[in-house]
């Protein structure tokens, strides 16, 4: 699957979060005495489920509901989400559950803890600094969000190459797989407080890679801008398939290309004609083909294939425009002709006010951050960064992964700008520009998926010590 940097030094990753962070609440629970448990294998039946417990489901990420597959229960609602998944039976961790009857955190063996040598003469040995422990646990919580995210990713992404093989045997059921996986995609969503969009490194000529760029930035965009949930699901069904009438062309002509001949650039074209075409044998609903239709249609009627405007265009149709143009500037057929995301978004705000909807750019140019996560940046200071998460209340003022040789010479130093009234960002600049030291460190993708990490879903706050469960889908 897709390069992931889980080593000593940090993933390279980013998050920006829009919602609000709610402190979090939790109810107790006292198990009845005839409550039927396996000692054995912590299962328990799901009718004897309470609230309060820490449960394991043992499915993938995309066949339930909820932001992970291992969380305390927080509410009643949840116990039933969980009993009409038709599991008979689900693991739980009776130390991580709250309540009276919770069991005590067991220990790892039954040696004793090593007793400090308090003989005259004899030095003890040094107690690492409280900064660098901080560092290295935010390092560590780091990169086991990237770990998480980067199979829920692998997940949806195996999901929509099995509908894709699909779509010449079996169009219904590909539409079918498709549209299940923009529905797990808009549930996911829709029922949290806070999302934050995550970068990750990926590997190039996977088509799943475009489709999910687009399909689950421009979910995030029409979340963001209000969409009702059925016209969300309509959008992700037509964002994840706008390109699938690629598949009658000729691979050459798959990917957009300055030097096309005529012929060829008309050929290209051809693939909208072609999507509309396999999204009605897939039984789309209309909102989806509008969006294949229409998802190379620009606002002032400069695009194609019928040089619409943004009147005659629909809304999803105009949100996947803009999303599927920032990837494509930033994933190219030729790779150095790629921008980072900071130039990319730069271009699309200079230059697409009249071929893309005003509200909308300003939308996404807010949701992204004027350094988008993942962008590699030079600070005030002359040290180089990478972007990690975005303030969109203060665009200028992100988090950072900063390079310090003199501070940590082989981990990046995480660094709120916003907490730092006199260091900025001067600016962004491409990967390659970095001193190998500090690629080294900061170890930025040369190509990049956008994905998702929900905080928390159905009206609960996430435990800290939440991970993902046994059966999640691992690739």
């Amino acid at each position: 699957m897709h390069a992931l940097h889980s080593g000593p030094r940090a993933a390279a990753h980013a998050g920006v979060k829009f919602g609000r962070r709610r402190p979090k609440r939790w109810a107790t629970f006292a198990l009845r005495p005839q409550a039927t448990v396996s000692a054995q294998a912590n299962t328990i039946e799901t009718a004897e489920l309470r609230v309060g417990m820490f449960v394991h489901l043992d499915l993938g990420w995309m066949s339930h509901p909820f932001a992970r597959s291992s969380f305390r229960i927080a509410d009643a609602g949840q116990i039933a989400t969980i009993r009409s998944l038709g599991l008979a039976r689900v693991r739980w961790s009776p130390e991580k559950s709250d309540g009276p009857a919770a069991a005590p955190v067991p220990l790892a063996d039954n040696k004793p803890a090593p007793q400090r040598d308090t003989r005259p003469g004899t030095l003890a040995a040094p107690s690492p600094a409280p900064e660098h422990d901080a560092r290295c646990d935010a390092l560590a919580a780091q990169r086991a969000a990237v770990e998480l995210c980067q199979q829920q990713y692998a997940e949806a992404a195996t999901g929509w190459r099995q509908a894709v093989e699909q779509t010449r045997t079996d169009p219904q059921g590909a539409g079918q797989r498709l549209g299940a996986l923009s529905r797990a995609l808009v549930d996911k969503m829709i029922g949290a407080r806070e999302v934050s969009i995550r970068v990750l490194a990926e590997t190039a000529g996977d088509r799943a890679n475009h489709a999910l760029n687009v399909g689950v930035v421009s979910l995030l965009l029409g979340k963001l801008c209000g969409l009702a949930e059925t016209d969300l699901h309509d959008l992700g069904v037509g964002a994840l398939s706008h390109d699938l009438g690629k598949l009658e062309l000729p691979q050459r002509v798959h990917r957009v290309d300055p030097d096309f001949s005529s012929a060829d650039r008309a050929l290209y074209r051809e693939h909208v004609a072609h999507g509309v075409t396999q999204g009605r044998r897939m039984g789309l609903a209309p909102g989806a083909l509008l969006v294949i239709a229409q998802h190379h249609e620009l606002c002032d009627g400069s695009g194609f294939p019928l040089g619409l405007d943004a009147n005659r265009m629909s809304q999803a149709a105009r949100v996947v425009a803009l999303v599927n143009r920032y990837d494509g500037l930033c994933h190219p057929r030729q790779q150095a002709r790629s921008m980072t995301p900071h130039e990319a978004l730069s271009q699309l705000f200079a230059q697409g006010q009249r071929q893309y909807d005003a509200t909308l750019l300003t939308s996404f140019v807010r949701m992204m951050g004027v350094y988008p996560p993942g962008s590699v940046v030079q600070l005030t200071d002359d040290r180089f960064a990478l972007v990690d998460s975005v303030n969109s209340s203060r665009p200028l003022k992100p988090s950072v992964l900063v390079f310090d040789p003199r501070a940590a010479p082989d981990a990046p130093v995480p660094l709120d700008l916003e907490s730092e009234p006199t260091l900025g960002i001067r600016r962004s600049l491409p990967s390659a520009q970095l001193p190998r030291a500090a690629q080294e460190v900061l170890m930025p993708p040369a190509r990049v998926s956008w994905f998702f990490e929900v905080a928390d879903t159905g009206g609960r706050a996430p435990a800290d010590d939440e991970s993902p469960g046994r059966g999640e889908t691992r690739h």
